[in-house]
């Protein structure tokens, strides 16, 4: 089982980013599929979840209406728009499927600076 998460980088406030998670070694498109994100000294926190036919989105109060949560399943990835950056969204983000097993990816570092 993988999960490999691409796109992160540095960005100036204001701008976006749109993350992939690459998923390979389940049936992706029965995995209910999350991003998380975790600051430096902070707890990892729920950002996204999407349900595994891309019907149920749910958002952290604090990324709503910045940040879109979609997956094609025909290839096994699913992704984060991130819109609107702000410095408190530096983060390493996490990819996670869950079904009745769980997988994490290994994250990608976002940083929001001028």
């Amino acid at each position: 089982v993988q999960l490999v998460e691409t796109g992160g980088g540095l960005v100036q406030p204001g701008g976006s980013l749109r993350l992939s998670c690459a998923a390979s070694g389940f049936i992706f498109s029965t995995y209910e599929m999350s991003w998380y994100r975790q600051a430096p000294g902070k707890e990892r926190e729920l950002v996204a979840t999407i349900g595994s036919g891309g019907g149920t989105r749910n958002y952290a109060d604090s990324v709503k209406g910045r940040f879109t949560i979609s997956r094609v399943n025909a290839k096994n990835t699913v992704y984060l728009q991130m819109n609107s950056l702000k410095p408190e969204d530096t983060a390493v983000y996490y990819c996670y499927a869950r079904k009745w097993m769980a997988y994490w990816g290994q994250g990608t570092q976002v940083t929001v600076s001028s």
